[in-house]
């Protein structure tokens, strides 16, 4: 049965939670401490996608854009965003993802400050 996967997902996403630690554990970038949005896009049309980060203590911070292609997925590691502005390490923050076409979004953060590294990954709350 052929069915259309243009439709599945949402616009828009919330991580209510969002931290990179500080400092990390091992080899970089393998093991490096790190939070992951990763975005599937099954439709078929490319995904222009804004990332807009939420902090206890100052003004919101973004927004950043990457596209996901048509058919494709993306892990967008936040430790690598730069523009308009590096996210800070040690620093809680939550993330709004909005998208002009439908799609998946689950976070995974590795945080690797012990010896015995831990993996954690949810899907994001659809909105």
């Amino acid at each position: 049965m052929k069915t259309s996967s243009s439709c599945i997902g949402h616009r828009r996403w919330a991580i209510a939670e969002g931290y990179i630690p500080a400092w990390s554990n091992g080899p970089s970038p393998e093991m490096e401490s790190h939070e992951t949005c990763c975005v599937l896009n099954a439709g078929d049309h490319d995904a222009h996608v804004l990332l807009t980060l939420y902090f206890e203590d100052r003004e919101p911070l973004g927004p950043f854009g990457f596209v996901v292609p048509a058919r494709r997925t993306r892990h967008l590691r936040f430790n690598d965003l730069q523009d308009p502005a590096p996210i800070p390490r040690g620093t809680g923050f939550a993330s709004l993802i909005e998208s002009d076409h439908p799609v998946v979004v689950q976070h995974t953060r590795l945080d690797s400050r012990q010896a015995a590294n831990s993996i954690m990954t949810t899907i994001a709350h659809p909105l």
